[in-house]
């Protein structure tokens, strides 16, 4: 007799979430790390641009089905940690630079660092404090397109000499004397 729909049905198995923490620079890179969810080691490749809070399924990588069912998802939530030297906001990164007045003033180079090593920038004489530099595809990878950058942007803070001494004060003075 037994027809259709007599079987015990198959259930999905339960989803899985996990949390996965990166740094700034970790989640600018493409690379492959092993999460333990459940007990199983699960190789996944972490694709570079990966934005906090970002949720990335992988199917197949939760819970048993039963029954036969088809196995549940693994959910994972990307914490990305504050950087030291760059904020980020979407793909651009914004990094503050110290420039000495003597630079500010009269012109010169700066080194600064990018995500993958440093640049050399030419300051204008009479840069002002708070100016900003756009530095085109030198921010942060756009999540999965190859190749593809933000940029990053520079702000100049002026830094104004302390401890001077007698005679560097009267040459100021001076300066201001002269306006």
């Amino acid at each position: 007799r037994g027809g259709k729909g007599q079987g015990a049905a198959g259930f999905r198995g339960q989803d899985f979430n996990a949390e996965l923490h990166l740094s700034l620079r970790d989640a600018a890179q493409t690379h492959k790390q092993i999460l333990t969810v459940n007990g199983k080691q699960v190789r996944i490749t972490i694709p570079a641009g990966v934005a906090d809070g970002q949720v990335i399924k992988l199917k197949g990588y939760g819970a048993e089905g039963v029954n036969g069912g088809p196995a549940g998802d693994l959910y994972i939530t990307f914490v990305i940690a504050e950087d030291p030297v760059f904020k980020r906001l979407g793909d651009d990164l914004y990094v503050d630079v110290e420039v000495d007045l003597y630079t500010a003033v009269l012109g010169g180079d700066k080194v600064v660092d990018t995500l993958d090593g440093k640049v050399k920038l030419k300051i204008k004489p009479e840069t002002q404090n708070g100016t900003k530099v756009r530095l085109k595809g030198k921010g942060f990878p756009v999540y999965k397109k190859e190749g593809q950058f933000g940029d990053l942007i520079v702000t100049y803070s002026v830094k104004i000499p302390t401890n001077l001494t007698e005679a560097q004060k009267e040459l100021f003075r001076q300066l201001q004397s002269m306006n």
